[in-house]
Parts: structure tokens; sequence; C-alpha cells
């Protein structure tokens, strides 16, 4: 007869041998490859494999119950995988079709003043999301402060974010590459342990996509093209994204990525089993 113990070790071996089958399904690309409708590139980098978008859709919405997305997929690193319990990030790959966004103000930016703002802009929202129901943030401060590359058109940042429900802090890396029509979106979320090791690949990141010919920045028409009602500034503070529920998409959407942070192995365990660990 088996004791509470022995049911617990045949519980958690059919949980780990279950996440380790699922895991299996996933199918990784490597080398360069399409995104969206031919809008970009990606050379995967070294030390990483690329889950398509199909793929990515079904991990966020099916196996996590995400709200339906539009990503055009996810960078993991080749030691990692997407239900790992190893704590680390991916990187969701997506793009917003906003327009072109004038860089002029780049130079002028104050970086200190503008997370003044953006802690400001942060608290108030906090009512809201306390009514709603939503853990209420509390922005720490930059992981990262922003820097932009005027040449590439590149622009990258990070923060450090405290949900209150939450006991460990969590990483929000940003990096955008601007276009002709809107710019790629990359995302990575976990805890901030993982910050020196993306910090330490962010370049080969940021050297991995590239738009195709059509859409590159350079190629702004400005009597046909559309024309982004933010620049710079506004891309960093998040303000343009305020009414599509930004801290939500990182809360819910990203939740996938936070496998520590949110408490991820409970969450999967009770979907498989059915029942409170």
């Amino acid at each position: 007869m088996l004791g509470q113990n022995d049911s617990l070790q045949l519980n958690s071996e059919d949980y780990l041998q279950t996440i380790d089958s699922i895991n299996k399904t996933f199918q990784y690309q490597y080398g360069k490859i399409q995104l969206g409708n031919n809008i970009a590139c990606i050379h995967v980098p070294e030390g990483y494999k690329f889950l398509n978008a199909g793929q990515s859709n079904y991990l966020l919405t099916e196996l996590w119950e995400n709200p339906p997305s539009e990503v055009l997929g996810m960078l993991f690193r080749e030691d990692n995988h997407p239900l790992s319990l190893i704590p680390s990030y991916a990187v969701g790959i997506t793009y917003s079709k906003d327009g072109y966004i004038n860089d002029e103000d780049a130079k002028e930016i104050d970086y200190d003043e503008l997370l003044r703002e953006m802690k400001k802009d942060t608290k108030n929202a906090n009512i809201e999301r306390s009514e709603n129901g939503y853990p209420t943030i509390e922005l720490i401060g930059w992981a990262s402060e922003p820097f932009y590359d005027e040449v590439s058109k590149k622009l990258h940042w990070a923060k450090e974010l405290k949900f209150s429900n939450s006991e460990n802090n969590t990483l929000n890396y940003n990096i955008r590459i601007l276009g002709r029509k809107g710019y790629i979106n990359l995302n990575a979320v976990g805890n901030m342990e993982t910050l020196p090791q993306f910090q330490q690949d962010a370049e080969k990141i940021l050297a991995s996509i590239e738009f195709n010919n059509g859409y590159k920045y350079r190629e702004f028409n400005p009597n046909i093209d559309k024309l982004a009602s933010y620049g710079i500034g506004g891309l960093i503070s998040g303000k343009v994204l305020a009414k599509a529920g930004f801290f939500e998409l990182i809360e819910k959407f990203w939740k996938v990525i936070l496998i520590v942070t949110l408490g991820i192995v409970a969450l999967f365990a009770k979907k498989i089993f059915g029942s409170k660990i």
C-alpha cells in the first residue's frame, strides 16, 4: 500500500514526465527565418533557438490560457525550454504597425525625468488596477537605462517592476527596432537574476533582426506613409500602450516567461492534476 509520501513522489514523477513530453513536441528552427508576411528576418543568434508563430501562439493561448496574440515567434536559450523549471527568460517577438516613428526627440530626452513621470503614471494607474482586482505595481527603476542607436534605429532599455502579489521583482527588458511602417517589438520577461545573462546576449539579439526591403526605416515616404503620433520618449514611457493595458500584457500575456516569479510550477500542476498544491 502506498503511503502519502509515495503518492506525492509518483505525482511528482508523472508531472515531470508530462512536462518533458510536452517540451519534446516543440520544433525549433535555426539560421535565417522570415517573420510575418516577409516584414523582417531573423538570424537566430548563437546559443538560441526559435519557436515559430503557430507554436508560440499554442504555447501562450492553449497551454498557458493567455489572450490570443499576434506573436511572430519566440526566442529561447538553447539550454532552456518553454516549460523548464530552471529560472530563465524568453524573448517574445511582435510587430506594431503604428507608423513611422520620428526619432528627433531621442537626443533631448532626460531619462531621469522620464523615469519620474513613469513612476507617477504607474502609481496613479494602481487605483484602477486595484479596483479591477489586479495586483498593484511599483516601478522600482531602470534595470538598464534606455539607449538608442541612431544609426541602426534600435532602442533598448529594461525596467525593474514589483508586483504586489509576488515576492520577487520582475525584469522587463524591452527592445524596439524602428521601421518604415512601425516597429519590431522584442520583450523579455523574467526575474532580476536573469539580467546579467540577458545583458551579455543583448547585442547579438539586437543584431539578429532586420527589416526587409520595403520596410526599412530609411525608406519612409512622407507622401504615402503613416506617421506615428509619438516619438522615442512615448515609446519608452509606454503611454501609447496605456489603452491596450500594457501592464496586463506583461502580467498575463507574458506570464509563461515568469517561470519562477509567478509560480509557474503550481499553475501548471493544477492544470495537469486538477488539484491545488
